[in-house]
């Protein structure tokens, strides 16, 4: 299957609504198409963003979506997100869809993608299988208010 890409913009958020919903809703988790929304223009609406959706002819089958983030030595890229329609899941696309994100971010002259990943196998095995480390000079922390 040959993708073809679109870099994200503010009117196709409704397009990949279904997409996220579909996924983290079976995981357990409760996502309404107007929280989905917010949780996506909050990263593509960001001056610094590059999101990019990836086609099978007419139809969105994913996306991938992040920031450039400027370190006083490099600039990266966060990926929040990287979402694969369950019908496609586990045929290789996500990995096609990353190493198209990979080219751009660094032509656009990111030296690093940062992510963080949930702690499950299947995540473990994607992104170490991309050549992605987990690093041990930073921890994520989270304090509930």
């Amino acid at each position: 299957m040959k993708l073809e890409y679109k870099v994200m913009e503010q009117t196709d958020i409704e397009r990949v609504i279904p997409l996220y919903i579909e996924y983290w809703n079976s995981t357990g988790d409760n996502w309404t198409p107007e929280i989905t929304y917010k949780r996506i223009w909050q990263v593509v609406g960001s001056p610094d963003s590059l999101s990019i959706l990836a086609y099978n002819g007419d139809e969105v089958i994913g996306f991938a979506m992040g920031r450039f983030e400027t370190f006083y030595d490099l600039t990266g890229y966060n990926l929040v997100e990287i979402v694969v329609a369950k019908a496609y899941q586990n045929k290789g696309l996500g990995t096609i869809i990353m190493q198209e994100l990979e080219r751009r971010v660094k032509a656009l002259g990111g030296k690093m993608v940062h992510l963080d990943a949930v702690n499950d196998d299947g995540h473990e095995h994607f992104y170490t299988k991309l050549g992605y480390k987990n690093v041990t000079n930073f921890k994520a922390k989270t304090k509930f208010l």
